[in-house]
């Protein structure tokens, strides 16, 4: 006798067994917890915040809703007027603090010192989200390219090898902050010739 046809499933049709491993594939994959790489980043951003937050004036820092371990850590940091090793252990410590806590209101309250419109600040996040994707890969710098073609790359790619060199050898993140201005600057319109960069070739 003749064996029955069977029906094939089609190719683009998943089983419930295989959507329920999908499903827990993409969760794995949102949950993943973030590289070394993304968490040092991570960790110099909130400093550089802390930085700024410990530069305001001890009133304008009593008008910030702030947890009073990061105040008293600011206060402290304040205090230490020598940039030395000390100074630089506090504002690793209060960035470090700054990760339990919710720093978008401290990013709006410093923009307003700055009287940044909201726009401008959300400018601001979008260079810095440029300036980490363009340390974590090279290749971004094409993309500044397109965005700022006034930019000289030669320039900005010794840049990146200057922050990567100095989160390497923890060092104070000059030139991470020089990218931030730059891209600042030619966000602006503002950019002029960039003066040749300091690998830390000459750190001893």
């Amino acid at each position: 006798a003749a064996r029955p046809l069977r029906h094939c499933r089609p190719p683009d049709t998943a089983t419930p067994e295989l959507k329920t491993m999908n499903m827990k594939q993409l969760l794995t994959e949102e949950l993943a917890p973030p590289s070394k790489t993304q968490r040092k980043q991570q960790m110099e951003d909130l400093q550089a915040l802390g930085e700024e937050l410990a530069a305001l004036s001890s009133d304008r820092i009593k008008r910030i809703e702030i947890p009073e371990d990061l105040r008293d850590a600011v206060r402290e940091a304040q205090r230490m007027t020598r940039p030395d090793e000390a100074k630089r252990r506090q504002m690793q410590y209060i960035g470090k603090l700054m990760r339990n806590v919710d720093v978008e209101p401290i990013r709006q309250a410093l923009a307003q010192v700055r009287g940044e419109s909201a726009s401008e600040t959300a400018k601001l996040h979008r260079l810095e989200r440029l300036r980490s994707e363009f340390l974590e890969n090279e290749k971004i710098l094409h993309e500044i390219a397109t965005l700022y073609p006034s930019v000289d790359l030669q320039h900005l790619r010794s840049l990146r090898r200057a922050a990567l060199k100095e989160r390497e050898q923890n060092k104070p993140p000059r030139s991470y902050r020089a990218i931030f201005q730059l891209l600042k600057e030619l966000e602006s319109g503002e950019a002029e010739a960039p003066e040749e960069a300091d690998d830390g070739e000459n750190d001893q």
